[in-house]
């Protein structure tokens, strides 16, 4: 237990803490993974994993390898006690938060080490092996990490645990496994980061790797709506593991909810299904964790009759995107400009009809520039749009991303205006759907805040020969139900779901089989079709 003292210092560590995250701008908080782990969620991780390791841990070697100003050192002092600690290291690389740590916690025996742990880890200097690592590593997106440097990160961590990570993984990926790589055999774990990983294509190599070279003991997935950081919108899990091949017939605690102590749901679930399992949210069962999927085994799916495809990013919107009217009144050429839905929460109906244009019935009527002319001839053609588009030095927008891989760099992605459509992201719980189908029967198009849906195959087929089935095709979407959508799509904190193309075509189809039995058997075919040449390929 903390002392009186030590009590005062944890107090004077919140007040550090406040003080250091108001320096910095919340966008530049984002982009450096900076989120602080509240004190009493740290004390609760803390006097879990020491529920777990009982006296095995007599000699506690503890790290941090993103230290901070010390939460999880502060809530070790607080749960195991200052004389179970032979040493304490923490690693990190900010320097105000390092010289934050030291101040606080030398006297304490936490020697802070400053610098990127990921070049720590392999350095001749590298602390001593820990048994006890307590952590909320650096939650930094992968687009915030430049091409050599998750390069270098891919390669260490192949050649230091044996995985390989995808590409979009976050920089907390890396971390946890150089960080396991690095803690003694034997040694227990917990980390509190974010649960994308479960549900995520790039996190299967984790994923794996927790249920083939550790013991994972315990997976408590905190409510979306009650987001740990109140300052990042993120869903937080807290992994609980020891360093050690898993035991024959070990079974995973996997909880929901409420606290690690008092969680709302509580399942054990066996490794054989969990390698088995495309996404781990849907553990335990509770009506607050609707994560249900569907679109099992032969069952036909969207994705059978429909190809689904992200909208376009444009770059900036608000420099290619313009009211109709005022693109007109600039002399901008029709041909180069196309018919745009504006952003959901600006949609209100769901059937879109057109005019005579094919621009629809909203208002206002948007338009995107998209232009294939080269800058020497457009130029001379259009100089009313030429001269727009040269607005764009000034504005910086030509330094953007997306932009500057264009050639011409004003010349937007090709997509067909899609007759139906999702919202890509929203918000939803119990009966109430996250996403919104639209029946768009104009010929505007759509930004990645949307799902654009063509039909195909037999599906395609069958509303050439019935165009008034599109009513119908429409219908059947509006029957998708918000549990469906929850289970395929992934949610972040706040409550905030989204669902991406593969994921939407996985949700069963069943309906539309109902409705229109010819198109079982047709999709039978093409599959059996697909099957012959893909084995034609391989041979």
């Amino acid at each position: 237990m903390l002392t009186k003292h030590e009590n005062a210092l944890e107090v004077r560590r919140q007040t550090i803490q406040a003080a250091l995250d108001s320096s910095k701008s919340a966008s530049e908080r984002n982009r450096l993974g900076q989120f602080a782990t509240p004190y009493p969620l740290a004390v609760e991780i803390a006097r879990y994993v020491k529920s777990v390791t009982g006296n095995r841990l007599r000699a506690i070697r503890f790290a941090d390898p993103a230290i901070g100003t010390g939460s999880f050192y502060s809530a070790a002092l607080e749960v195991f006690g200052s004389g179970r600690i032979e040493c304490a290291v923490g690693v990190e690389l900010d320097t105000a938060f390092c010289d934050a740590a030291r101040d606080l916690w030398a006297s304490f025996g936490l020697d802070v080490v400053q610098g990127d742990f990921t070049h720590i880890v392999t350095s001749s200097s590298c602390p001593v092996a820990p048994n006890l690592i307590l952590t909320n590593p650096p939650y930094v997106r992968h687009h915030h990490l430049d091409r050599d440097e998750k390069e270098r990160l891919q390669s260490l961590a192949y050649r230091m645990a044996g995985v390989k990570v995808n590409g979009l993984a976050g920089l907390y990926v890396y971390f946890m496994l150089l960080a396991t790589a690095w803690m003694q055999d034997g040694g227990y774990a917990a980390w509190l980061v974010p649960s994308e990983f479960m549900d995520v294509n790039y996190g299967t190599a984790l994923k794996q790797y927790l249920t083939d070279r550790v013991t994972l003991i315990r997976v408590h997935r905190f409510d979306p709506e009650d987001v740990q950081f109140g300052d990042a919108l993120v869903s937080s899990v807290v992994l609980v593991f020891q360093k050690a091949p898993p035991p024959s017939g070990h079974v995973v605690e996997f909880t929901f909810g409420g606290t690690i102590s008092r969680p709302h749901a509580s399942d054990m679930v066996t490794l054989e299904h969990l390698r088995k399992s495309r996404k781990w949210t849907v553990y335990p069962s509770h009506a607050r964790n609707d994560r249900r999927t569907s679109g099992a085994g032969d069952e036909v799916t969207l994705g059978d009759l429909f190809r689904i495809q992200r909208g376009i990013a444009t770059g900036n919107n608000k420099f290619f995107v313009l009211e109709r009217g005022e693109a007109e009144s600039r002399g901008f050429p029709k041909r180069y400009l196309r018919p745009i839905l504006p952003s959901p929460r600006f949609l209100k109906a769901t059937v879109i009809g057109a005019d005579q244009d094919g621009y629809p019935l909203i208002e206002p009527q948007l338009c995107v520039i998209d232009c294939d002319l080269p800058e020497t001839v457009l130029r001379v053609r259009h100089p009313a749009l030429w001269d727009y588009l040269q607005t764009a030095e000034t504005l910086r927008i030509k330094n953007g991303y997306l932009i500057g891989k264009r050639k011409p760099w004003y010349r937007q992605e090709q997509r067909d205006p899609a007759p139906f459509l999702c919202t890509y992201m929203g918000r939803g719980s119990d009966e109430k759907r996250p996403f919104r189908f639209i029946w768009n029967q104009s010929r505007a198009i759509v930004t990645n805040l949307y799902l654009m849906l063509y039909p195909k195959g037999s599906l395609a087929w069958l509303l050439r020969q019935h165009p008034d089935y599109g009513a119908d095709v429409f219908a059947l979407l509006e029957r998708v139900t918000g549990h469906e959508l929850r289970g395929e799509g992934r949610v972040y904190g706040g409550g905030l779901n989204k669902i991406e193309p593969s994921e939407l075509a996985r949700i069963s189809a069943s309906a539309f089989i109902d409705r229109w039995t010819e198109l079982r058997s047709a999709v039978h075919r093409q599959g059996v079709l697909f099957d012959e040449v893909s084995s034609e390929s391989d041979a």
